[in-house]
C-alpha cells in the first residue's frame, strides 16, 4: 500500500511538472501520452488534483494549473529565500557583484532572492521579484542547462541591461527546484567568478537536499 500510495504521488507531482512548463493546458488524452499511462489513471489523478485546487479544467476540457499551487508556491518562496541568503552573501561580498537565486516560472525566471555587495563602489541593483525570459541572461540559460542535464557556469553579456555582464549556474540535485545562482556586475569580473558561482550553487543545492 505504501508502494501504491507514493507511486500515484509520484505520478500526480508529474502531472503538475508539465503542466507548469508554460505550454498551456492539456487534455487528458494528451497527459496520458506524455506521461505513458492509461487515459483511466489520468483521470484519477487529474480529479484528485482538482479536489485539492492543484489543477482545474476549462470549458474544453483542458487540464490547466490551479490557484492552490499559487498558494503553495508563495509559501515555499520566503522559505526558499531565507534558505538561499548565507550562500548569496558570501558569494556577493567575495566577488564584488550582485548575487541571485533565480528561479523558473514556466518560461519565465523569476528573481527570488538577491544580495547585494557591501564594499564596491558601484553595483547592479536587481530587484526581488524581477522577471526575465529564460532564453535571455545567464540565470536563465544556467535553468535551461538543467533541464537538458549540462553543467558548469554560463557566462552572457548585454542580453538583459546594457554593459551588465552575468554568470550563473544551475543548482542541480533538487528535484523539486528548477533554478540557478549566479552573479551580475557592470565592471571586469574577478578572476575565478564561475568557478566560485558553481561553488555557490553546489552549496546551496546541499543545503536544500
Amino acid at each position: 500500500m505504501a508502494a501504491e500510495s507514493a507511486q500515484t504521488l509520484e505520478r500526480g507531482l508529474h502531472v503538475l511538472r508539465l503542466l507548469a512548463d508554460g505550454h498551456g493546458g492539456r487534455t487528458p488524452t494528451e497527459l496520458a501520452k506524455e506521461l505513458s499511462l492509461s487515459r483511466p489513471v489520468v483521470y484519477r489523478l487529474v480529479t484528485t488534483l482538482m479536489n485539492a485546487g492543484f489543477v482545474r479544467r476549462d470549458a474544453d476540457g483542458r487540464v490547466h494549473l490551479g490557484f492552490g499551487v499559487l498558494m503553495l508556491a508563495q509559501a515555499v518562496q520566503p522559505l526558499l529565500r531565507a534558505a538561499a541568503l548565507p550562500t548569496l552573501r558570501r558569494l556577493a561580498e567575495e566577488v564584488g557583484a550582485t548575487a541571485h537565486l533565480t528561479v523558473a516560472e514556466g518560461d519565465d525566471g523569476l528573481a527570488v532572492a538577491v544580495v547585494e555587495p557591501s564594499w564596491t563602489n558601484m553595483h547592479v541593483a536587481y530587484r526581488e521579484g524581477a522577471r526575465h525570459p529564460l532564453s535571455k541572461g545567464a540565470a536563465g540559460r544556467a535553468i535551461l542547462a538543467l533541464r537538458t542535464g549540462q553543467s558548469g557556469y554560463f557566462l552572457t553579456e548585454g542580453q538583459l541591461q546594457e554593459g551588465a555582464r552575468g554568470i550563473a549556474a544551475p543548482v542541480t540535485g533538487v528535484p523539486w527546484l528548477e533554478a540557478s545562482v549566479g552573479v551580475v556586475t557592470f565592471g571586469p569580473l574577478k578572476e575565478g567568478t564561475g568557478d566560485r558561482v558553481v561553488a555557490a550553487a553546489m552549496e546551496l543545492s546541499a543545503a536544500l537536499a
